[in-house]
């Protein structure tokens, strides 16, 4: 091939790239090797998404508390280490009708142990794999001979007219890594 004949076929192809509308994508590093995964795992995508609807809570008939009028300085505050924990494992205290025994990653490499007396809102095993928050700078607390080393957070109200109160777990994203500081 001449040089001649190049430069036309070289003209030929910037008009073609000129004339033709081009459609970005976007494509992982390896994302043909990927594809048959891909293809799989979406049908449990959409379950997953199918599953997470939104759906509408009526929450007309939910006493909440009167916030607390007194103030804390924010030093005080920030003396408190909030963080997300990972629940490892999650099992019922033995002779105990209310705790359950959390084996939580906070980040550190070393298990920490947390007790907490919601056994009556949630099953252990339902709670294996959340990302909950937790405040680890609690002094331990020896309870049913276990040390707990601090304090999973929670919500908690009262439906009007009825003194049955309800406990939700503070979860979070997934993607928070364990160990995350809250601030």
């Amino acid at each position: 091939m001449e040089y001649g004949e190049f430069n036309s076929i070289n003209t030929s192809l910037v008009e073609y790239e000129r004339t033709t509308k081009r459609v970005p994508t976007m494509k992982s590093l390896g994302s043909d090797k990927q594809e048959n995964k891909v293809s799989k795992s979406n049908s449990t995508e959409n379950c997953d998404q199918i599953a997470t609807v939104e759906e509408k809570i009526d929450f007309s008939n939910v006493k909440i508390e009167p916030l607390f009028e007194e103030t804390v300085d924010f030093d005080t505050f920030s003396k408190s280490d909030f963080r997300a924990v990972k629940v490892k494992e999650c099992v019922a205290v033995p002779k105990s009708k209310k705790l359950l025994q959390f084996t939580l990653d906070d980040g550190t490499g070393v298990d920490r142990t947390i007790l907490s007396g919601i056994h009556a809102y949630y099953e252990p095993e339902e709670l294996v794999g959340k990302t909950l928050i937790a405040i680890t700078n609690l002094p331990p607390r020896a309870m049913m001979g276990i040390e707990s080393c601090g304090m999973l957070l929670s919500a908690v109200n009262n439906l009007k007219d009825s003194e049955d109160e309800e406990l939700h777990l503070i979860m979070v994203d997934n993607h928070i890594p364990a160990g995350a500081k809250l601030y």
